[in-house]
């Protein structure tokens, strides 16, 4: 048995510490009935009474984490018992640098924490690189908090999740941060919070960047376009030769990845929707996917080309784990995302943030 004294703490200290992780507008908050699971809006301020009852499980907070176009923390929301899918998402976002915390929700599943500093970062720099991971261990229905990536006139609030520690639960093991190895609980939740490690915003960057994600109109962040390919640009109107490999072949992993990056190519070589999903349906027939999982299902494949026409994807994919096992040595752009990645050996967090395995 850990003998180890917990630092004593009043309630004022923890209020504070609470507030400095789990924070967004101050006008408003949510709340739910523990016996009906009904929630609603409350227009009110958040004051350090409306924590605390929170956290002497008198009445539940939900935090609306979205502040004008900044966040201080984004969580994934699992809405599964399945403890192996926020696992994967830890894990992923770890290779990228990113420190994550898995959190018991208030029924059942799970929330993957990330949080940035006090000052916060830009909402659609967090949510396009959470989304990004979430991708690559094809996970990509999952929802994220905050779910918008700015608040406007059509957003005046946002959505709000339900914060840890709600006391109404925690005895019973909900809505507390777990250790991933033993999926017990810490021992110490204030401790725990004390410890978490913080994300700026210039990680987010080097990810984006490196990874050739697209970000939002009015959210600038320095990126390769393909007018910037050094005069080495693909031809529009071909496909490049890793999705001809994988069109004809089949892929046997990342199978939804793979299906939108084929549909973005099929898009921008002028197909319409309705022909592009014919010929990915097609393509399905061929993939052969490890591990006994089944072939990429016609509603999976319609979900995800329908997504790649919903925006002008200007991205290739090569830094892309379901596409580098096709790419070929003398495609110009391969060449020129080795050239972009610049990894220099004695500078491991590079590393760390190109690729997840």
């Amino acid at each position: 048995m850990n003998n180890t004294k917990k630092k004593k703490r009043n309630n004022e200290d923890k209020v504070a510490l609470f507030r400095s992780c789990f924070s967004g507008l101050s006008n408003v908050y949510g709340t739910y009935d523990p016996e009906t699971g009904h929630s609603w809006q409350v227009k009110k301020p958040v004051t350090n009474d409306i924590i605390l009852a929170h956290l002497k499980g008198k009445r539940p907070y939900g935090v609306y984490l979205l502040n004008g176009d900044c966040t201080r923390a984004i969580a994934a929301d699992f809405d599964d018992l399945d403890p192996l899918p926020p696992i994967e998402l830890l894990n992923a976002a770890q290779h990228y640098g990113l420190p994550s915390y898995i959190e018991t929700s208030k029924s059942k599943g799970f929330h993957v924490w990330f949080f940035f500093s006090e000052k916060g970062v830009k909402a659609s720099k967090a949510r396009l690189v959470i989304k990004h991971i979430l991708e690559e261990i094809e996970h990509s229905q999952t929802e994220i908090f905050p779910k918008q990536n700015c608040l406007d006139n059509g957003a005046s609030f946002g959505n709000f999740i339900n914060a840890p520690l709600f006391g109404g639960l925690v005895p019973s093991g909900k809505t507390v941060f777990i250790d991933p190895p033993t999926l017990d609980p810490y021992p110490d939740q204030w401790a725990f919070l004390e410890s978490i490690e913080r994300v700026e915003e210039q990680l987010l960057d080097e990810i984006i960047e490196l990874n050739d994600l697209f970000v939002p109109q009015n959210q600038s962040v320095p990126l390769q376009r393909d007018s910037a390919r050094g005069g080495r640009d693909l031809n529009r109107f071909s496909l490049p030769k890793c999705a001809q490999k994988m069109l004809q072949n089949g892929v046997f992993q990342y199978q939804r990845v793979s299906c939108f990056r084929l549909a973005v190519h099929l898009k921008r070589l002028g197909l319409p929707l309705d022909l592009t999903i014919s010929a990915l349906k097609t393509w399905a027939q061929k993939n052969q996917p490890n591990n006994g999982k089944g072939v990429i299902t016609e509603h999976e494949i319609i979900e995800q080309t329908k997504c790649a026409f919903n925006k002008d994807y200007r991205s290739y994919g090569c830094n892309s784990e379901a596409v580098q096992p096709f790419c070929q040595s003398d495609c110009p752009l391969n060449k020129d995302s080795m050239i972009s990645c610049k990894i220099d050996k004695d500078k491991t967090q590079i590393t760390k943030t190109h690729g997840i395995y």
